[in-house]
């Protein structure tokens, strides 16, 4: 078999454009884009079953198809909703009948960046904004807020990737420099996003936790917790965040492990009346101090 490295094209001659069709049926088959992910080489097979609609319309001679098949199998990593962008540059390329090795370089040189922008745009940024405006209906008990995450989510996902396909395909290479350019602020302004939005669900959800602590000074009981909101408002939701962070960054706990030291935390503090609530503890112990 011939070596991944000594890979040409036979026939070198520009192709025509792919049609709208054949780009709409990639759109789609993004989506599977980590139906077959693995270890070795992430995220290639559901790449090339994504880009397999556009490779063989372009490629008629079976060789070059093959070819081509064979380099757009090698390792990629990005992010799945922004993949399209990757895909239509690579696309563009193989339409020019570019040299392989040109191809490879530039589709791994604008995955693994984009992956770092998606994840700040999405996982830190949108998810956690959509699910806490939703999460907030859905306790409430109304069915709506389940099914409008999913709509919100699904419907800017499916935008993106629409959107990023025909804008790549049309720039070309083009839109490797105006990435590259704008990358890092990118970034930093969605993750800076990002963590005003997680400090606001740390106090908007977090806020319930209180301490029922109060220390008896005759009839005008002193309550711990309208002391601690003199200093902060939600200070223990923060003291707790803070501390998650330290375990995890500084200890290299698991969020496996965060997350059962919270359960311990909560259970032994709802059964000694620690926390306030509408719960009756297993064992009353008075935290009345006199």
């Amino acid at each position: 078999m011939e070596s991944n490295q000594n890979l040409r094209y036979v026939d070198t001659t520009p192709a025509s454009r792919v049609s709208k069709k054949t780009l709409t049926k990639m759109i789609w088959r993004s989506c599977q884009l980590q139906a077959a992910f693995n270890y070795e080489r992430m995220q290639s097979a559901g790449w090339l079953w994504a880009m397999l609609p556009g490779l063989q319309e372009i490629h008629t001679n079976k060789d070059d198809l093959a070819t081509s098949m064979t380099h757009n199998m090698d390792f990629i990593n990005t992010h799945p909703f922004a993949v399209t962008f990757v895909m239509g540059i690579v696309l563009s390329m193989e339409q020019l009948k570019t040299d392989c090795q040109t191809i490879r370089s530039v589709r791994i040189s604008v995955a693994a960046p984009l992956g770092g922008i998606g994840d700040a745009l999405f996982w830190y940024t949108l998810v956690p904004i959509t699910a806490g405006l939703t999460a907030n209906m859905a306790i409430n008990g109304s069915f709506v807020g389940p099914v409008l995450y999913f709509i919100i989510l699904f419907g800017c996902e499916m935008a993106l990737r629409y959107g990023l396909m025909y804008w790549s395909y049309n720039l070309g290479m083009k839109a490797v420099s105006m990435m590259t350019e704008y990358a890092q602020e990118f970034t930093h302004a969605a993750s800076v996003l990002g963590v005003f939005v997680v400090g606001a669900l740390i106090a908007n959800y977090g806020g319930g936790t209180r301490l029922g602590i109060t220390i008896a000074n005759g009839e005008s009981p002193i309550v711990i917790q309208n002391y601690l909101d003199m200093i902060l408002p939600c200070l223990l939701p923060l003291l707790l965040t803070l501390l998650m962070f330290f375990l995890i960054k500084k200890k290299g706990w698991t969020p496996v492990k965060c997350i059962g030291l919270i359960l311990v935390i909560g259970i032994v503090g709802a059964v000694f009346g620690i926390w306030t609530g509408s719960y009756t503890p297993l064992v009353p112990v008075p935290w009345t101090v006199g």
